[in-house]
């Protein structure tokens, strides 16, 4: 009984702690917001690991930097500088890994405030970044450094990342630093990456992605005998007809056990990323473009699937409906070329990380958590696949739907919710109890 109610002390030191840092967190999130890590092409990388590596050597935290050197981006111009940072504790035992990306998505259009002041206000921290995740990144600084400052005693290690190009693959990032040993054991024995995914959900994992590139090849002719060629155009119509036809009402008939968020996202889905054919675009004042049947037509597929489906089955439907329509269409031809994938990727609901989550989330919000998985890969597939290490989980603060939106911003209260539930579950996994 008085080791419970000690433990009840600490944990309720460490909260109020927390709570006393309400603006630090805000401010926190600013600094980062303010240095604009805009992906592509992989701007002021460096100032933002640095200004999160001077920050925690200066809590006692060592430090390294790391260039992915040769991976796809890096250049004297836009170095790939990721950052790392690690404490022990007072003896040996496992790691618990928080992990970030430093790198945003451009601003794009319709802000109503300045994507990267920082603008901190009514409750909420607005800019790019905000959400997806520098607020998950200044959380999880708040969570380590708020559990050195009472002095709570640990064993193993704490480490915190910066890492870059999620938004773009994470390749010169996370799965960079995995093919080095950086995410598995024995350096790292759990993984919590801070991505927007709601302060009451632990996201265990995502759907699979396949991108593809379909070449539909025609014959050039005038455009006033299109009888004479074979319009690519026409032949990508086809194409889409049928994929509207036969192709979207299947996918919308198959639903997942993954937990998948927002609920429509349970299905397998197909997006057309971009679609391009005949002659290149030119301003209305450059004149007219050449009178031509187009002898070409790209379409890039967006093929989101789920656990249950195989890539091969899912490659092998988009196959089925090409040579469908050359077999109705003699002359019609086509290009099938593989961009990118990945597969599905969900950790066990009883997984240590999952378990100690759950408990810090219920401890501190006073409800239960939920299980979700994320529509979209972040980088817990590099985690997954690379480090082979599979207790690694999404869990941060921020609202899923105002990633890459104008006017993004992300609720001050709910960092600070979450850097409670991140430093008990930190706890949980190195001393084996919330405290």
């Amino acid at each position: 009984m008085a080791r419970e109610t000690q433990s009840r002390d600490v944990r309720s030191a460490l909260f109020q702690h927390i709570d006393d840092r309400y603006d630090e967190v805000a401010d926190l999130t600013a600094s980062l917001i303010r240095i604009p890590t805009i992906n592509p092409p992989g701007d002021a990388y460096e100032p933002c690991a640095r200004f999160l590596g001077e920050r925690l050597a200066a809590r006692g935290f060592t430090v390294e930097y790391l260039r992915a050197e040769g991976a796809v981006g890096d250049s004297d111009r836009y170095p790939r500088l990721n950052v790392v940072a690690r404490i022990e504790g007072a003896g040996p035992g496992p790691c618990v890994h928080f992990n970030s990306h430093i790198d945003v998505v451009a601003p794009g259009e319709g802000w109503t405030v300045d994507p990267f002041a920082g603008d901190v206000r009514e409750g909420r921290v607005y800019g790019r970044g905000a959400c997806d995740m520098k607020g998950g990144l200044a959380a999880s600084v708040i969570a380590a450094e708020s559990i050195l400052d009472q002095g709570i005693s640990f064993a193993g290690a704490i480490e915190i990342s910066g890492t870059v190009d999620e938004e773009s693959g994470g390749y010169a990032g996370v799965a960079w630093l995995a093919e080095r040993g950086y995410f598995s054991p024995p350096r790292v024995d759990h993984v919590i990456i801070p991505e927007p995914l709601y302060k009451d959900a632990v996201c265990l994992g995502h759907r699979g992605v396949w991108w593809s590139e379909v070449e539909v090849r025609g014959r050039i002719a005038h455009g006033s005998m299109p009888f004479l060629g074979v319009s690519a155009i026409r032949g990508m119509g086809a194409f889409l007809a049928k994929i509207e036809n036969e192709l979207y009402p299947r996918l919308a008939q198959r639903r997942t056990r993954m937990p998948v968020i927002p609920d429509l996202a349970r299905q397998s889905t197909l997006n057309f990323n971009s679609l391009h054919g005949g002659l290149a675009e030119q301003d209305a004042t450059e004149g007219f473009p050449s009178a031509l049947v187009a002898d070409r037509c790209r379409l890039v597929l967006d093929r989101r699937y789920l656990l249950e489906e195989s890539e091969e089955d899912v490659k092998q439907e988009v196959v089925d409906l090409l040579d469908a329509l050359k077999a109705e269409q003699p002359e019609f031809d086509y290009a099938l070329r593989d961009l990118w994938s990945v597969p599905p990727t969900m950790t066990q609901p009883d997984a240590p990380v999952v378990r100690a989550l759950d408990r810090s989330i219920e401890a501190v919000l006073g409800a239960p958590a939920r299980h979700v998985a994320s529509p979209g890969t972040y980088d817990q597939k590099h985690v997954a696949r690379i480090g082979h290490l599979q207790d690694c989980v999404a869990y941060g603060p921020g609202i899923l739907e105002l990633a890459h939106q104008p006017d993004e911003y992300i609720d001050i209260d709910d960092m600070v919710a979450s850097a409670k539930i991140m430093a008990a579950a930190t706890l949980d996994l190195l001393n084996g109890s919330t405290p």
